[in-house]
């Protein structure tokens, strides 16, 4: 097994090969030109990111600056996704991202992990597990998704929530470790904050 397929198959293996760090860095730099970038160029942002990501839709915005382990070489955007300043995404391996899903800022989705056993660790040894994020997701500010986790459709999680384990579809999780608080009910219809209806002008 090479060193790229076990990157993406959860095996050990060693970061700093100079084959892959060299193309590491060719992503790295195409990272650093996005996030230079002026506030007025959002076509030329729009055209990079096609260019950087596994796959991209439609109507997605990254506000700078965006952090990648591999520039988003990994991650596969569905369309209209949102993320507001300082997503860090470690696409070590591959994240997958639904439709309509937003993140707050200072999130962090990481696929790759250390061993516990020091020996291994000081060796400076690494897996990655891929991520899973379903279709119109709000990912409260700096929340930390860890490595392996699926997250399923409709989901809120709470600012600040560390994610160690599987969330369920249309449910509102939140603490660290994150926890199913309730499922998105009958007041989500008639309230988005605190006591404040919303609108017939909004609804259906």
């Amino acid at each position: 097994m090479d060193i790229k397929e076990k990157m993406h198959n959860t095996e050990l293996y060693l970061p700093g090969n100079e084959e892959l760090m060299k193309e590491q860095l060719g992503y790295l730099d195409r990272l650093y030109d996005f996030n230079m970038t002026r506030p007025t160029e959002l076509e030329k942002r729009k055209a990079m990111l096609k260019e950087m990501f596994a796959e991209i839709g439609e109507g997605c915005y990254i506000e700078p600056p965006f952090h990648a382990n591999f520039g988003g070489k990994h991650v596969h955007f569905g369309k209209n996704i949102y993320a507001n300043f300082n997503l860090t995404l470690v696409d070590d391996t591959h994240i997958y991202v639904g439709d309509y899903t937003m993140f707050g800022p200072n999130v962090t989705v990481a696929t790759a992990g250390h061993p516990v056993l020091p020996e291994l660790r000081k060796e400076g040894y690494q897996y990655n597990a891929s991520i899973t994020i379903g279709k119109n997701c709000w990912i409260g500010a700096g929340a930390i998704i860890l490595p392996g986790i699926t997250i399923g459709d409709n989901v809120v999680i709470g600012a600040g929530s560390i994610v160690t384990k599987d969330i369920p579809s249309n449910v509102v999780a939140v603490g660290n470790p994150c926890k199913v608080l309730r499922e998105v009910n009958e007041h989500d219809k008639k309230y988005y904050f605190k006591n404040r209806m919303i609108s017939n002008d909004f609804l259906d």
